[in-house]
């Protein structure tokens, strides 16, 4: 068995659909929740279906669901954004495309390229490298561009620098190669690029993994006592059940 496979063999188990735990690797700790997306609802958000503005808090996005009998399970910033909390590239949110895609150069991480999306399917969750998406042109009910790409068919960005000096609290998403399984870390201190995608790679075994942003990273995590606030987010992602 392939090494990845095995890590994600031994990650996944039968457990319940959202786990949440603390995991330490090369003497970084982490938060990390597993998402089974062959069972559970993951979702974006980004705007008040009401007032259209930006929800830009998990209490927003908690309390919007709770009016409609169902809760927020876990959640996460669901990628990079403008300052009035536009997505700075691909954004689809219930089928809806709100923002293009976005494929020229630029400056910042988001134009680190190759960047990436993550996009949610019935059933699955993929982080695909953005030229791939547009090649193959997939049908996402939901999907949020990010960058740069952590892991790339197994290996790390070729740009990332083992001695970079450069150390944020990050957060990212890996999926595995059949899109059932989706993990969400957060480092609990700065990291490397580099550090950061050796998670992904070495300790969770992803083929592909994107990042998500760095320094504004919140997560809503019950189970670990996490229910980040702070200035306000672009989009949300997060897994929905209904309420007990």
């Amino acid at each position: 068995m392939p090494r990845w496979l095995l890590a994600l063999a031994v990650l996944a188990g039968p457990a319940a659909a959202v786990e949440c735990r603390e995991t330490r690797h090369e003497g970084t700790l982490y938060s990390l929740c597993q998402v089974d997306a062959a069972r559970e609802d993951l979702r974006l958000f980004l705007t008040d279906p009401e007032t259209g503005r930006p929800l830009g808090s998990f209490s927003n996005v908690a309390g919007r669901l709770a009016e409609r009998g169902l809760r927020l399970e876990f959640a996460m910033n669901g990628g990079m954004y403008h300052t009035d909390r536009r997505p700075v590239g691909l954004y689809v949110e219930a089928g809806r495309e709100i923002t293009p895609l976005v494929e020229g150069r630029g400056t910042g991480n988001f134009s680190l390229r190759p960047n990436g999306v993550l996009c949610i399917q019935p059933g699955r969750a993929r982080v695909i490298e953005t030229e791939r998406f547009r090649r193959t042109g997939p049908d996402c009910r939901y999907a949020t561009q990010s960058g740069p790409m952590l892991v790339i068919d197994g290996d790390l960005h070729p740009r990332f620098l083992p001695d970079s000096d450069s150390r944020y609290v990050r957060n990212g998403v890996g999926t595995s190669a059949d899109g059932r399984r989706a993990w969400f870390a957060m480092s609990n201190t700065p990291v490397t690029f580099h550090e950061f995608g050796r998670f992904f790679r070495d300790r969770l075994g992803t083929p592909q993994a994107l990042y998500l942003d760095g320094s504004i990273s919140r997560l809503y995590a019950p189970g670990l006592g996490r229910r980040d606030g702070g200035f306000p987010m672009g989009p949300i992602i997060g897994v929905v059940a209904p309420a007990p």
